[in-house]
């Protein structure tokens, strides 16, 4: 496992260095239930300006782009990257020249700070609720920081909402990492059926230093016993102030979603008063889950799609051959199954959200829509 700073920049030395952020994700650089001297090593790089990016990396690395956009260029390449899926751009299955195997994703500035503050895509947002290990910080005054830290944030405040009153500190941490998965095509075929729970329970030390700041935020609202143990038991406020509160700070898409699903009919309803009648409803944490749900199902769906046209055929097929293995070697020993308080019938959740009726609120307490 490569588990060094020092070591994961060497595999940078042949790319373009204009990066503004990198990092490394995955069990090729973290300590997951599998073994990590087999797996690819997952690679996501940052740029302010894709099109100058590629062009630099398609004249050291043409060999990385696969047909028929390698032979169009760096415009198409930037292009595609930026209109279709999740606004990322894989090579995968490439050697370096250490002999290590990478699949790499580049991402413009502006893209990856969108999904991290208003969830649109839910996707790097997603890979960034987990640990990672940072290869390149971004700089003091780069937006990004702040979007990370906000990102963590929205996180916390949707789990709370998702959870019940009284939960383990396990099951709150994997309800935050499932929140990119569940609704994800790829958890139906093609990835390892025990996968949250293989990401959570060997990082647990990792996942309390990645959030343990952000936590001491919403002492307030939860009782989080530190300790060692993920079996000790968290409490949290659960009452419909507080619901509010959380849902008053969720990322600005689930927010629209709701405020859209709720608000039937001709009536219209202001956005504060809409999120205070969800908060009171006992089906709100199904809700929430349903438009999280669409979220995911989307750009992991586009954004497969656009693999099967940035990575070739060959590659394509040779990927997802292993993938599949992975997920026949889970289920041939599946233990586990998904936290129960998020395993939803999605038909059920649909009918929730079609047979909520305007409620009549008052026009008196009206605000404008949070800005995120």
């Amino acid at each position: 496992m490569i588990d060094k700073v020092s070591q994961l920049r060497s595999v940078l030395r042949d790319f373009p260095r204009s990066m503004k952020f990198c990092f490394a994700y995955g069990s090729g650089v973290l300590k997951q239930k599998s073994d990590p001297s087999s797996n690819m090593l997952d690679l996501i790089f940052v740029v302010s300006n894709p099109y100058n990016w590629h062009a630099e990396n398609m004249i050291k690395n043409r060999h990385h782009y696969a047909q028929p956009l390698k032979f169009f260029g760096h415009k198409a390449v930037a292009r595609v990257q930026e209109s279709w899926g999740a606004g990322i751009y894989y090579n995968t299955l490439v050697t370096t020249a250490e002999g290590r195997n990478i699949k790499y994703g580049v991402v413009s500035e502006v893209s990856l700070v969108e999904d991290l503050l208003d969830w649109n895509k839910l996707y790097l947002a997603g890979r960034l609720h987990k640990p990672v290990e940072v290869i390149q910080e971004p700089e003091k005054s780069s937006p990004i920081r702040t979007a990370l830290i906000q990102n963590l944030h929205s996180a916390v405040h949707v789990a709370l909402l998702l959870l019940p009153e009284h939960f383990t500190e396990e099951q709150f941490f994997m309800t935050i990492a499932g929140l990119s998965y569940h609704g994800d095509f790829r958890m139906i075929i093609g990835e390892d059926k025990d996968k949250i729970s293989n990401i959570v329970k060997p990082q647990m030390k990792n996942f309390r230093e990645l959030y343990a700041p952000i936590l001491k935020n919403f002492d307030p609202f939860i009782d989080f016993p530190l300790g060692s143990n993920g079996e000790i038991t968290c409490r949290q406020d659960v009452s419909p102030v507080t619901k509010v509160h959380h849902f008053n700070q969720l990322p600005k898409i689930p927010q629209m979603m709701l405020v859209k699903n709720w608000s039937t009919g001709p009536r219209s309803q202001d956005t504060e008063d809409c999120l205070r009648a969800i908060a009171n409803d006992p089906d709100s944490d199904e809700l929430l889950s349903l438009c999280l749900r669409k979220i995911v199902m989307h750009s992991s769906l586009t954004q497969s799609l656009k693999g099967i046209v940035t990575a070739g055929l060959g590659k394509s097929i040779r990927y997802s051959g292993k993938k599949l293995s992975k997920m026949m070697s889970s289920l041939k020993n599946k233990k586990l199954l998904p936290p129960s308080d998020f395993r939803l019938k999605t038909s059920n959740v649909q009918k929730i959200a079609q047979e909520k009726a305007p409620l009549k609120l008052s026009n008196s307490d009206k605000t404008s829509e949070k800005q995120v």
